[in-house]
This record gives C-alpha cells, structure tokens and sequence, in this order.
C-alpha cells in the first residue's frame, strides 16, 4: 500500500487520563516524525564516517555523489521542524488564552535554553568539563520560542508581515558581511552570523545557529498554522500544492538571477549533476532565504500528498514526530555510546579518545581521519532508529493519555 494514500481523515483523537480529547493533526507528525529520522542519519555520519570531521561532504572538489546527497537531505531537518513548531504555536493558541501561551513559550523556550547547553552539549561530546558550548539547534528553537511569546501578542497582520520581514530581508545583511572586516560582537553574531568566543582558558562558546532567521521562520510557520486549518479537504490539499510549488518557484527564480537572497553563488561544474549540486548548495547557518524556501517548498508539498495517510509506515514515522524532543536527546546519547563501542572494539583505548578530544573537546570516541565508510554509517542510522523506537512509541502513548504539566516540556 502506497504511504499517501488518503484513507483517514487529517486529525485523530485520544483520551487523556482526565478524560479530555486530544487532537493531533496526523500529516504534520508524519513530516515532522520524517525529518526527525533523517536528522538522526547527519548525526550518525558526524560520528561513524572517515571524513566526518576532516572534510566537507559538500565539497565538490572531494565529495561523491551519495555522500553530498546523504548530507543534503538532511538541510530539511531543521527547518522543517522549526517551520512546523510555529504551526504547532498557533494550533496551541486556540485553546490558550494569550496570556498562558506567552508564558508557556517563555518557560519553554528558557528551558530549551538550558538543555541544549547543559544536556545537548554534554551528549555531543561526553565532556563533564564543557570545554567547547556550542549554540545549535535546540537553542534556536528556544530563543525562538521566547521571541513567539512576545510576538503572539501582535494583530494577525503584523505577525505576517514581521515574519515575511525577516524571511524575505535578512540576507541584505549579507551585503554588510562582505564589506566587514575582523570579528563581530557578540549580539551581532548571535543575530546573524557563526562565530566563537572564548570563555576562558579551557573554555569556548560557540553560535552555530545564529537566531534570527530562526525566529523568522517559526514566525512564518505560525501564519502558515493559521492557513492550513482555514482549508479543509481537497481545497486544503489545493492550496498546499500551490504554496508548495510556489515556494519552490520563488527559490529557483531567486537562484538563477544570484544576486540576492544567499551569500554564496553556483557556477558551471564539471558534469550537468555537479553543476545541479551547487545549485542547490546554500547557506545553513544561519539559512538564507534560498535554503528556507528550498526546504519548506517540498515540505508543504509532502503535506499535501499525505494528508489522511493512514497506514504502517506512516503510522512507524508519526511515533517519532509525536515524541520529538525525547527523541532527539535519546537519539544523541545512543549515537555517541554506539561510537565508543565501535571505537573500543576496534583496538583503541579510552586514552587515545582522550587524546585525540585535545582542548576543545570533540565527541569522544572520534579521531579525525579515522572512521568508516558510508555503508556502515547507513546501517548504524537504521539500527539507531529501531532501537529508539519501542521507547518513543511508549512514551507517546504516554503523552497522549495523560496530562502531567511537564509532559509539555519534554
């Protein structure tokens, strides 16, 4: 059976344990139950793949094929998940007054704060020391989140257009950039660019996810929460193939002209493919304009197609976009304890990882140049997501029964 055959409707209903329905809209935990397994293989590679930390899969000069693809799909992850937790914002805000979502999205967001630097952190790199903080995902949707609790309070119309502001705007920062010299100040970076400070001696920060386009798209996501539920049935599924389709327009149009809206340009390559690879390789971090509307084209496609899927593969994929969170610190730590067990049973000692982590610390049972192929980095990704899923599915149904007020934190 075909995985987007419609045969449900988009919602589903359970009891919780205070006897209360709880609706869920089933697409949109499917694509975001996606992205949270594909993300789970980019993190695999960074720890079992022979060139994770000494070169760029990107990199046309070096890379193949499968391992620019294996990286690439994996630019949707963040996004997506970003894009749809606006959404998930406004569907919250019909039965919260603005008040508690405010200071939900505030608790939340600071409490996302502290997990990525404290948890997500330590998980990366098995450092009780935290020599090296690093300012990613988990603290962009946090930042992001506090940033929604100011801005829910603004009229509908002033939400889009502060959202379609910075989606559409920030990448005239660009032209700034390019003409600076030296380091940025720290607020600036946090804004807007990648860069590390020092702490101390034996300690760094470092903003790897800049949060202001973050927070633009969340923002977007937020509208778009409020258009989706606006259609119902074939005119919803109608309205999603032309966003869709229109946003990937906007990005091929956008790329073709390279003057604006990513800081990096593509050129003729070698062969067709490559040239199409470049074309494609935009700015993450933080993501340009081209690379949000190259990622979230294709997700409000994915919407339309599996609006009511209802079969076993769907139904594996949504365990994962109920539980996002738990699974995303789960799926780290796993990650990291697989790579010590491989590093270990192939003859080295816990003194060469401590060697090899040196004063910034990296996962600890990585030595650059040292790894496997991709072949291996594909079947530990799969092993990762069955291992990992009897525990979310019992965690989700957890969720979706009960009512505990720190259910909503994890």
């Amino acid at each position: 059976m075909s995985a987007i055959t419609a045969t449900a409707p988009p919602k589903i209903a359970t009891i919780r344990s205070d006897g209360q329905k709880a609706f869920r809209i089933q697409s949109i935990d499917l694509l975001r139950g996606l992205v949270m397994i594909i993300m789970a293989l980019d993190h695999t590679r960074d720890f079992f793949h022979i060139t994770a930390w000494t070169d760029d899969p990107l990199n046309l000069q070096t890379t193949t094929p499968l391992l620019f693809l294996t990286r690439w799909i994996t630019h949707f992850c963040a996004p997506v998940f970003v894009f749809l937790a606006g959404s998930s914002i406004y569907f919250q805000a019909l039965r919260k007054s603005k008040k508690q979502l405010s200071l939900f999205l505030l608790s939340r967001g600071l409490w996302l704060v502290l997990i990525e630097v404290v948890i997500i952190n330590f998980a990366f790199s098995f450092d009780i020391s935290y020599g090296f903080i690093g300012l990613q995902t988990i603290w962009s949707i946090g930042i992001s989140m506090i940033v929604m609790a100011a801005v829910i309070w603004l009229p509908f119309p002033l939400i889009l257009a502060l959202g379609s502001l910075i989606v559409l705007g920030h990448n005239s920062l660009d032209f700034y950039e390019a003409k600076h010299t030296g380091q940025y100040d720290f607020f600036y970076s946090l804004l807007h660019r990648q860069q590390g400070f020092p702490i101390d001696e034996q300690r760094q920060l470092v903003i790897l996810y800049p949060f202001l386009s973050w927070a633009g798209l969340m923002v977007m996501g937020f509208c778009f929460g409020k258009l989706f539920l606006h259609y119902e049935g074939a005119a919803r599924r109608k309205m999603l193939l032309w966003l869709g389709f229109g946003v990937i327009a906007l990005f091929i149009v956008i790329r073709v002209i390279d003057f604006y809206g990513d800081p990096g340009r593509w050129q003729q390559q070698s062969s067709l493919l490559y040239t199409l690879f470049d074309f494609i390789d935009v700015q993450k971090y933080p993501p340009s304009l081209l690379y949000m509307c190259m990622t979230i084209g294709p997700a409000i496609l994915f919407l339309a197609a599996t609006e009511g899927a209802a079969n076993r593969l769907s139904k594996f994929i949504t365990v994962y976009g109920r539980v996002p969170f738990f699974y995303y610190i789960l799926h780290f730590f796993l990650i990291h304890i697989l790579s010590g067990i491989f590093f270990l049973a192939s003859g080295n000692t816990m003194a060469d990882a401590l060697k090899a982590a040196g004063k910034f610390q990296l996962p600890l049972f990585i030595i650059p140049g040292k790894g496997y192929d991709l072949w291996v980095v594909y079947i530990v990704w799969l092993a990762v997501i069955f291992l990992l899923y009897p525990v979310c599915n019992w965690f989700s149904k957890y969720k979706q029964t009960h009512k505990q007020w720190w259910l909503s934190y994890l």
